[in-house]
């Protein structure tokens, strides 16, 4: 499985043609306790770049957008009853949403843990 990150702090990790998408422990940091998430509709087609969901924190709410284009597939319904779930475990049990790849070269674009971190680091 490979993980990649955005600009946007989100990240994926890629299993064939299925991503798991959840924001970064960065992006949980600097939001703050989290406390609800408007996660996507199923069976729908999302844009690379696209407005997917939206989390919302004590301090503020953000928009996490699609890093590839696809259609959702499964929705972590948990985080409806436990948004906190992204604060304690945002890239496993904090994961948002699977989304199935449309075109698997949108990945070229994305950065790796090392290049992630590095671009982090001058924030």
């Amino acid at each position: 499985m490979n993980k990649y990150f955005t600009e946007s702090h989100e990240w994926l990790a890629v299993d064939g043609d299925i991503a798991t998408v959840g924001i970064t422990d960065y992006a949980q940091d600097q939001l703050g306790d989290i406390v609800f998430i408007e996660l996507p509709e199923t069976d729908k087609y999302f844009e690379k770049g696209g407005d997917i969901s939206v989390v919302e924190s004590v301090k503020a709410a953000g928009d996490v957008h699609s890093p590839v284009s696809g259609t959702v597939i499964e929705v972590n319904e948990n985080l409806e009853d436990n948004p906190a779930a992204v604060n304690e475990k945002p890239e496993s049990d904090g994961w948002i949403y699977k989304i199935q790849l449309f075109d698997a070269s949108e990945l070229e674009g994305l950065m790796d843990e090392a290049a992630y971190k590095e671009f982090i680091s001058e924030k």
